[in-house]
């Protein structure tokens, strides 16, 4: 079992679960499947998986047709993709997702109309609509704050009843030029005000940022997540330590646009380039003490709703994290970032929301594809053991 705290891996553990909640976690040597109702002796047990940047209105399809319709959908044609999206996170034992927005706000709808009951629901938090400054990069996932308002005026005025708030603060990470930088979108002072308006209305604020001067402008103004990060640089990876924000490297996507792109191409160079610069970062933020939380940002091209979470594992252990801290990035750090109580963690008191592997450590990340029971606050979502 590895409980999602950071620490080692232990062994011969005995779980009671009543009421959706775990009442008993104790390592009781020379446990074996008789002691119990449930033997999970075989597998290696972890809390269910978080995914902290989605974006559930989009495939991860490279397919240009089938990305541009899903640009353009009405929302009675995009509820069953949303839908099909949760279906993919639940098959791969994600428990709870961070969606980024989306030009219409086609999630947002979804999470109000959802109806209640079925099978166990994977949680979704969504930012609606994200805010972007005018004639610049985000068309796709928000919109620009109305005529005569700042940013904070539209913070302040929206009334969708989103669960966070998402800010567009830079441009796009380039597949043209290595290391591009944008300017920041925002003044200071107008991203700061709306940070403060997000804080008045208790929602956190997730920021889509590459380059040093946007990142350390986010960081000041008190941005609550750092979302891609790349090219940030040295020093606001320190600072980033010293703040305990969270940064979330979504890595995968630019191993995504390697793989799509065609093969010798500048895209394909570029694209694997930034990979190696982010695990360079990634190997940084391990040594500094930086929280790091697993996002995909699925729904990119390549960049798959669920099988993506262990693609993004798969890469924070290449850049040198250990199992338990890379299961602590994908539950307990998605928990606290997204401010799931009692989530993300296996000890008495929390949530029973469970993942099951087969076989040991020695075969991870490669069991996440293949996970074999799943449990979200004690209800079974699915058992595949027999």
């Amino acid at each position: 079992m590895v409980d999602g705290r950071g620490r080692g891996i232990q062994e011969n553990v005995l779980l009671e679960i009543a009421q959706g909640r775990i009442c008993r976690c104790d390592a009781t040597p020379g446990v074996d499947g008789g002691v119990s109702d449930f033997d999970l002796s075989d597998c290696m047990l972890i809390p269910g998986l978080i995914d902290c940047h989605v974006h559930l209105f989009m495939s991860g399809t490279a397919d240009a047709a089938v990305r541009e319709w899903q640009l353009n959908a009405l929302y009675g044609r995009m509820q069953a993709v949303i839908e099909k999206h949760l279906n993919q996170q639940r098959a791969c034992g994600v428990a709870a997702v961070r969606d980024g927005g989306d030009y219409a706000g086609h999630v947002l709808r979804f999470q109000q109309t959802r109806p209640p009951g079925g099978h166990p629901a994977v949680t979704v938090h969504t930012a609606g609509r994200a805010w972007r400054s005018a004639g610049r990069y985000g068309r796709l996932i928000g919109r620009p704050p109305g005529t005569g308002q700042n940013l904070a005026q539209a913070v302040m005025a929206n009334h969708e009843g989103v669960d966070h708030v998402k800010i567009v603060n830079s441009g796009l990470n380039s597949l043209k030029t290595y290391g591009k930088e944008t300017a920041p979108q925002f003044p200071l002072e107008e991203l700061r005000a709306a940070v403060q308006v997000a804080a008045y209305q208790k929602r956190r604020v997730m920021v889509h940022v590459n380059g040093r001067e946007p990142v350390r402008q986010s960081l000041a103004a008190g941005c609550h997540s750092i979302e891609h990060g790349f090219f940030m640089g040295a020093d606001n990876m320190r600072r980033l330590a010293e703040s305990q924000v969270f940064w979330v490297p979504t890595a995968c996507t630019m191993q995504g646009y390697a793989k799509h792109a065609a093969p010798g191409s500048r895209e394909a160079d570029i694209a694997r380039r930034n990979l190696d610069h982010q695990l360079e970062q990634i190997r940084q933020a391990r040594a500094l003490g930086v929280k790091v939380a697993v996002g995909t940002d699925a729904g990119t091209i390549g960049v798959h709703h669920g099988s993506a979470v262990r693609e993004e594992i798969q890469l924070l252990l290449a850049a040198g994290y250990h199992i338990p801290e890379v299961v602590q990035c994908a539950t307990q750090h998605g928990a606290a970032l997204m401010g799931l109580p009692r989530a993300g963690v296996i000890a008495p008191g929390y949530r029973a929301t469970l993942l099951a592997l087969p076989g040991g450590p020695q075969v991870f990340p490669a069991n996440l594809a293949t996970p074999v029971w799943f449990m979200i606050d004690g209800q079974t979502v699915f058992d595949h053991r027999f």
